[in-house]
């Protein structure tokens, strides 16, 4: 009998069946395109023409990010049709707070076999992202190495890239003593702290992913597989209303470790922590994980995604502003100087 497999084939690389992904996902990232697209993909580089008078000078903002081992939550669920969500979310909530319209993304998606249902579903989980971010999913690279990875695993990275006008960016040197914090809610673990969940729930608890969580309401696979909240549109549409002296994008370090990001030196964030309740996955993990307090601030949002520094006068509307956007937004501290020798900016949390 002879065997029409090709060498590269049984090596572990199928060619043809990489070009039927290509032919799969193409109306799904078709779906995605806006005006400045000027090809599909296919080609060798993705094309965006930025054109138009629309900025006096305009600024390209960039990030890169992955959504670490949440991956191994898809893969026990066996479900992927979320995760590229989550991809998207990650890379665009860190230049939004720039005060960034996003334009394009690309992905990287590395797998040891190609699975073509697996990865089109991370696909259409990607373009969905990209849908309600508002920007173009214009490339991405499939890379099948045999050997890297074992059975069923993969892994993915995200690049996006966003515009702002120079007078407009948003990096915190506006924020002052009296300036008021306002939390924005997150829809739960977002993509942090997922090997500290594992180990709590898998090795510790020894649950199982389609256990039904009474205090969750939910299984456990259905709470940890929640996407990520992509903040772009309402926090972009609130800086053309209001002057925001600086975003934060609640990821990994949690409240303590991100919001000295943005501060400026001799500056401190002082937030009251009984201004809002950790939801039912924080308090779950907290508890059982018997995790400090502390610690869960550093790890893990416990509830809040997104934090916005403006005046005090404009507090109530810019709240306001965020609930006709369907977000949940109130007060959880305020900046006041920070008279330690050191000097820097800092957290306290009370």
């Amino acid at each position: 009998m002879s065997n029409n497999k090709s060498k590269y084939a049984e090596a572990g690389v199928d060619i043809d069946k990489g070009n039927d992904f290509v032919s799969r996902i193409k109306p799904i990232v078709a779906s995605t395109f806006r005006g400045g697209v000027l090809a599909g993909i296919g080609g060798f580089g993705g094309l965006y023409a930025l054109g138009g008078d629309r900025y006096k000078d305009p600024v390209l903002v960039s990030s890169t990010d992955g959504v670490g081992t949440k991956l191994k939550i898809a893969n026990l669920c066996k479900r992927h049709d979320t995760i590229g969500i989550d991809l998207v979310a990650m890379c665009v909530n860190d230049i939004v707070v720039c005060g960034a319209q996003p334009l394009f993304f690309l992905d990287y998606f590395a797998v040891g076999l190609l699975e073509l249902e697996v990865a089109t579903d991370v696909i259409r989980g990607i373009a969905e992202g990209c849908r309600i971010a508002k920007c173009a999913l214009i490339g991405g690279e499939t890379a099948e190495m045999p050997g890297m990875y074992q059975a069923g695993d993969y892994d993915l990275a995200g690049f996006v890239v966003g515009i702002a006008e120079r007078d407009k960016i948003i990096d915190g040197s506006d924020i002052m003593v009296g300036n008021v914090v306002i939390g924005i809610t997150s829809s739960g673990l977002h993509s942090n702290g997922f090997s500290l969940v594992r180990k709590i729930c898998f090795d510790d608890l020894q649950l199982n992913i389609d256990d039904f969580i009474e205090e969750l309401g939910c299984t456990l696979g259905e709470e940890l597989l929640k996407p990520t909240r992509i903040y772009s549109e309402p926090l972009v549409k609130l800086t053309k209303h209001f002057k925001i002296g600086g975003f934060v994008h609640i990821t990994g370090g949690g409240l303590v470790d991100n919001i000295p990001r943005v501060l400026p030196n001799g500056c401190k964030a002082v937030i009251d922590s009984s201004k809002w309740q950790y939801p039912p996955i924080f308090q779950f993990l907290q508890k059982k994980g018997s995790v400090p307090v502390q610690e869960m601030l550093k790890v893990f949002n416990c509830g809040i995604g997104m934090v916005a520094v403006v005046d005090e006068d404009i507090v109530d509307d810019v709240i306001q502003q965020l609930g006709a956007m369907g977000e949940t937004a109130f007060v959880i501290g305020e900046i006041a100087a920070n008279k330690d020798k050191s000097g820097g900016a800092a957290v306290e949390i009370r």
